[in-house]
């Protein structure tokens, strides 16, 4: 049974897919059309409740359309995703193949100096840069795409140290074949289930930390739509508007779990032995 097969048969994993497919689709949509300009105040449509005034989810205190936001959010909210998996799988490969193929002291600094980094909480180091640089769109994936690939080394080393002493590999070292070909040709794809299984969790680490970032202020500046952000402003008046933080919330809500179902169903389409269970 092949990985996409056993993947769509995988309750989770289909769970994840349809998940993760509403996000993707909703910021494309947001991409070409939003029922009103998502930043665009009307103080004298403030606060309606959904469908009245042509508004399906109600407008904030300002005016502004509830459901405009939420898809201009999911786009965002892709769009960081991405960029910080994008940064992870760099910084996590580099230091995994610095601490497996450089000499041994190299390599036991490389991994001294992860386990070091590995002990600053990503959303720290993001309240860091951005007190330093600024609150933008960069500072929040560069921050969680470096936590991500140091947490991603830690576990892709472990995995990249038991190929390289498979007898395959040996013995495809002893017959002359170059560190970079075992590279290309044996390693990472022997890795790259992990790494990708890995990867879709970033995906929702990033969605998290962005959401809590911009609730906390230390996301992107305004005029710029995301969840987090209506989260903030809305979080004054959640006793007498509700619904205005039950919409963002649950978006972010059902894409860290789509992403995490689907990394669960990722894992177990890519384990050899549960696909072979599965078809027999």
């Amino acid at each position: 049974m092949t990985v996409s097969r056993a993947l769509l048969k995988s309750r989770s994993g289909s769970a994840g897919l349809v998940l993760v497919g509403l996000l993707v689709l909703s910021a494309l949509v947001s991409l070409v059309w939003t029922p009103y300009d998502p930043t665009l105040a009307r103080p004298r449509d403030g606060w309606l409740l959904p469908f009245s005034g042509g508004h399906v989810l109600g407008t904030d205190r300002l005016g502004r359309d509830e459901l405009s936001q939420l898809l201009a959010g999911a786009r965002g909210t892709v769009l960081t995703a991405l960029l910080a998996a994008a940064i992870a799988a760099v910084v996590g490969l580099a230091l995994t193949l610095a601490a497996v193929l450089v000499p041994r002291w190299i390599g036991a600094a490389v991994v001294q100096l992860t386990d070091v980094l590995i002990a600053f909480p990503v959303l720290l180091i993001a309240m860091i840069l951005t007190a330093v640089y600024g609150g933008s769109t960069w500072t929040v994936v560069t921050a969680v795409g470096v936590g991500a690939g140091v947490n991603l080394a830690r576990v892709a080393r472990a995995e990249a140290g038991r190929v390289l002493n498979t007898d395959y590999v040996l013995a495809a070292l002893a017959a002359g074949s170059g560190t970079w070909r075992t590279v290309r040709k044996h390693l990472l794809p022997n890795i790259a289930p992990t790494l990708v299984v890995q990867l879709s969790l970033v995906l929702s680490v990033a969605v998290l930390a962005e959401a809590a970032l911009s609730f906390l202020g230390f996301g992107v500046p305004a005029p710029a739509v995301s969840w987090g952000r209506m989260l903030h402003e809305q979080q004054q008046y959640i006793a007498a508007r509700p619904l205005l933080v039950i919409w963002p919330g649950l978006a972010v809500a059902a894409s860290v779990l789509g992403f995490n179902l689907l990394g669960d169903g990722l894992r177990e389409a890519a384990d050899a032995r549960l696909r072979v269970r599965e078809a027999s």
